[in-house]
C-alpha cells in the first residue's frame, strides 16, 4: 500500500539563493492575486469562472509583453499557485472555507511549490531553477522515495523545504508487541498529558520572554508605517515568536522521547 508523507527541514542558503527564493515566492503571490482577481471579475460579470489551466494560458501570453520578470523563476511556481487557488475556490463553493483573500507582503514572504525534477542527497536538495540547495540537517530527507513535489517557505527569516514523497506502508506482522501503548496529548496549558495519567507541566517559555515581547512590540508600534526601521523591528519580533514556538515544540519532543526510552509505544495527538 502506498502512502504520501511530508518531510520538512531547514535550508542553509547563501545570499544569491535567498534572493532567488524571494523571487519565486513573489511570483507565486502575484499569480495567486492575479488569478483571484480574474475569478472575481468573472463572477461579477456572471461569466464562466476560469480554472487554473485557462488562467495559466492567459498568464503565458502576458509574460511576453507585460510580465517578462516571470521568466526569472520556474514556471512551476505560478502554475502551482493557480492550482492552490482552484482548491481554495472549490472549498468555498462546497462551504468548507471562506472566500479566498488576496495575499499580502505584510503577512510575510510566503512560499511556493515546485514539481518536476527534484533530487535529494544526504546534505542537499536539487530544485528546478534554484539548483543545489544545502540542508542544515543531514540525512533527514528520504533519498530512495518517489518525490511528488517540494514546497519552499519562509518564517522569521529562515527558509524551509518540505518534500512530499510516496512510500510503501510498512505492515508489521508476527508476534504482538510487548510494549505498553500510551497516548500523548501535546497541549498548551500542560506540555504533555499521557493516557496513563502522567502530566508533564509546561515550563511556559512565553512567560519568561513576555517582557522582551512587550518591548519589541512597542518598538514596532512606534516606528513609522512603511519605513525600513518598522520592517526591521517587525522582523526581530517575528524571530522571537519563532524561537518561543520552537522551544515549546522541542520540549514536547523530549517528553515523547522520554516515554519511548522507557519502553512505551507512543500514540501522539495535538490540540
Amino acid at each position: 500500500m502506498k502512502i504520501q508523507r511530508g518531510y520538512k527541514t531547514e535550508l542553509n542558503l547563501n545570499n544569491v539563493q535567498r534572493t532567488n527564493c524571494v523571487k519565486h515566492a513573489g511570483a507565486a503571490r502575484f499569480t495567486y492575486n492575479w488569478g483571484l482577481n480574474q475569478k472575481k471579475l468573472a463572477m461579477e460579470n456572471k461569466t464562466k469562472i476560469p480554472n487554473a489551466i485557462e488562467l495559466h494560458r492567459r498568464l503565458n501570453k502576458l509574460k511576453k509583453s507585460e510580465l517578462p520578470w516571470l521568466y526569472e523563476t520556474s514556471k512551476c511556481s505560478p502554475q502551482e499557485a493557480l492550482r492552490n487557488l482552484d482548491r481554495a475556490m472549490t472549498n468555498f463553493f462546497k462551504k468548507r472555507a471562506k472566500f479566498p483573500k488576496f495575499k499580502s507582503k505584510k503577512n510575510g514572504i510566503g512560499g511556493f511549490r515546485l514539481t518536476g525534477t527534484i533530487k535529494v542527497s544526504d546534505a542537499h536538495v536539487q530544485l528546478p531553477r534554484l539548483g543545489m540547495l544545502k540542508l542544515k540537517e543531514r540525512g533527514y530527507l528520504p533519498t530512495d522515495a518517489k518525490i511528488l513535489s517540494a514546497t519552499v517557505s519562509e518564517r522569521a527569516g529562515r527558509w524551509f523545504v518540505s518534500i512530499l514523497v510516496e512510500q510503501d506502508l510498512l505492515e508489521y506482522a508476527g508476534q504482538k508487541d510487548e510494549h505498553d501503548v500510551v497516548g500523548v496529548d501535546l497541549g498548551i496549558k500542560t506540555l504533555a498529558t499521557v493516557s496513563d495519567g502522567q502530566v508533564f507541566q509546561n515550563p511556559k517559555p512565553l512567560k519568561t520572554k513576555l517582557r522582551k515581547l512587550q518591548r519589541l512590540g512597542r518598538e514596532v508600534s512606534r516606528k513609522q508605517k512603511g519605513s525600513q526601521n518598522r520592517k526591521k523591528a517587525a522582523s526581530r519580533l517575528a524571530r522571537l515568536y519563532y524561537r518561543i514556538a520552537k522551544r515549546v515544540q522541542t520540549l514536547q519532543y523530549l517528553e515523547v522521547a522520554t516515554l519511548l526510552v522507557s519502553g512505551q509505544e507512543v500514540t501522539k495527538t495535538t490540540n
